[in-house]
């Protein structure tokens, strides 16, 4: 009863369920939030008067606990809803890249991207053609004179499509509005975006030439095109006019931010234009959609329907709509590892650790939205706090490098090195090193292997859309071990309320929630990771695809009748 009284005063206050549990004094604080959640999912709202009673899949599978997603029933709903016809794809990165080394042979590398992580498995289920931008030393040569390439490389079921940019095109439009500007505009990581009219009229021309492409890719009049991100905005209006049947699905992996932030981009009743070509426009969350409501009734003529959240502007309708993302289930690349108590073993060989040793991972684009300082940080605060650990406790840093060009990744480059520097000094001894940077590429098997190996993973992201990195560590723990501490900044801090949810810039604190992940008993282990893999595993991105297509379907069917009956 104690605890009881304790943990409703808190909630009275507002303290987070979650917070509470993650001491692990109280198996209460554990059990009560995880009631609640499953007495929501099994209670499933009564149809609205004049709703069909026969609901689409995507509407009802989320109260059905055998209604999985897989590559066969996104397959089929493509084949049941839009007649099989082929989805095009617009990224700004490829699937497969094609790098020479030093040695002179061509290997084919994975591009750290969490967009590619959610796209590539629907693109191997549904085929099609994913239209990106060439960027591997070696792409020209090993695709045709129209830039095609088949993928996956021995499998083969899709088309990739490169275009090529010449150095001036890709440091206007990808460093510098895309990434010097929408980049920071959108996270809320105080970094000043930076707008200058040159770079706007390359990104312009390249959503120009892209936007051809797609288009020549396209069968028929009206195609399926899927356009992805921050560096398309302008895209979607751009098919639209040379292909008006098109059903254009529009996803926007970043934030988006409110009306008044918005506000600071010259260029905001363009961007705001272009994603209005779409047919359907989703974010990760209904915060999202309702700041690009309230960011298109602020800067554009329109007539918004705010019942059904949609935007009309020009005569055609764009649904707005929240599709959080998610990652293939089960992880393709799981399969050809070893269980995790091997690659825990190969890991800590690697790492020169004792079997008694523990283990946080850290895996990132180097990128300052990510909270690389704030958790290296947290690392130093707990080692200061805990002396028992120093010697004991490793955290391992995978940092991909990222927009090398910009100053500001340069400078945080520099920053995180000296922060490791400085912890290594402190607490470091003989071969121990507190904290081990990893600053380069690595393929998905060798993150895989050290999710598998962690006790610890650690999401600190300042601002993020979603984070898939917190989704692949839990698809990781085949084992139900492990504990994965999360950024209450992260779109994913949503669905997974099991993990630790933290406060990144909240040093102290984040510390303590770092000590208690690595004294957390096996049991709560195993209770926290089977809930959040159950999770993602049902929402998993064939659903997230599945749901997009057959609410763009519904808009097309929807649209070929009114055009019927005006022709009538």
């Amino acid at each position: 009863m104690k605890a009881l009284a304790k943990f409703t005063a808190a909630l009275a206050v507002g303290a987070s369920s979650l917070a509470l549990a993650s001491s692990g004094r109280s198996r209460f604080g554990a059990w009560l939030p995880r009631a609640f959640r499953r007495t929501r999912r099994i209670q499933a709202p009564e149809a609205p008067p004049g709703l069909p009673a026969q609901l689409p899949s995507s509407v009802t599978d989320s109260h059905v606990p055998d209604a999985s997603w897989t590559p066969a029933r996104l397959k089929a709903t493509l084949s049941q809803y839009l007649d099989d016809e082929r989805v095009v794809v617009l990224a700004n990165r490829e699937p497969y890249l094609h790098a020479r080394g030093p040695d002179g042979t061509i290997a084919v590398t994975h591009p750290a991207s969490g967009l590619v992580t959610a796209l590539e498995p629907v693109m191997r289920a549904c085929s099609g053609v994913w239209v990106a931008h060439g960027s591997g030393s070696a792409d020209r040569e090993t695709s045709d004179a129209q830039g095609r390439v088949r993928v996956p490389p021995g499998e083969e079921s899709y088309v990739v499509r490169r275009v090529w940019l010449d150095e001036a095109e890709e440091r206007g439009y990808y460093y510098g509005l895309a990434n010097e500007g929408l980049w920071p505009l959108c996270h809320l990581a105080h970094v000043r975006p930076v707008f200058g009219a040159t770079d706007w009229a390359h990104y312009r021309a390249v959503n120009e030439r892209f936007a051809d492409a797609v288009c020549e890719e396209a069968e028929g009049d009206d195609p399926i095109v899927l356009v992805q991100d921050y560096h398309f905005a302008l895209a979607p209006r751009m098919i639209r006019d040379r292909l008006p049947r098109a059903t254009i699905i529009t996803f926007w992996h970043i934030p988006w931010p409110n009306a008044e932030r918005i506000g600071i981009c010259p260029y905001r009743e363009e961007l705001i234009d272009g994603l209005l070509g779409s047919s359907t426009l989703g974010f990760h969350t209904q915060q999202h959609c309702n700041n690009f409501v309230d960011s298109v009734d602020a800067f554009v003529e329109s007539r918004i329907d705010r019942e059904h959240l949609g935007v009309v502007r020009g005569g055609s309708r764009t649904l707005i709509r929240p599709y959080p993302i998610s990652i293939e289930w089960p992880v393709h690349w799981l399969a050809q590892l070893p269980p995790a108590a091997q690659c825990r073993a190969a890991v800590f060989g690697t790492l020169g650790l004792a079997e008694t040793a523990l283990l946080g991972v850290g895996v990132d684009r180097l990128d300052y939205t990510k909270g690389i300082e704030e958790r290296l940080q947290a690392v130093e605060r707990l080692l200061e706090r805990e002396p028992e650990l120093r010697g004991r406790f490793t955290f391992v840093q995978l940092a991909a490098p990222s927009r090398v060009e910009i100053d500001r990744y340069q400078e945080l480059r520099l920053a995180v090195e000296a922060i490791v520097e400085r912890v290594n000094a402190r607490f470091g001894s003989g071969t121990y090193r507190p904290i081990v940077l990893r600053r380069a590429h690595h393929e998905p098997p060798d993150v895989f292997t050290y999710m598998r190996a962690a006790d610890v993973c650690y999401v600190s992201s300042l601002h993020d859309g979603m984070n898939l990195v917190a989704k692949e560590f839990v698809a990781a723990r085949d084992d139900e071990r492990g504990v994965l501490m999360l950024s209450s900044f992260t779109g994913a801090s949503r669905e997974l309320t099991e993990a630790l949810v933290v406060n990144p810039y909240d040093i102290e604190r984040a510390a303590l929630a770092l000590g208690a992940t690595l004294r957390m008993s096996p049991d709560e282990q195993r209770t926290r990771m089977r809930a959040m893999r159950a999770q993602v595993a049902h929402f998993n991105v064939y659903r997230w695809a599945g749901r997009m297509l057959i609410d763009a379907a519904q808009t097309r069917r929807r649209e070929r009748l009114s055009d019927q009956l005006r022709r009538e």
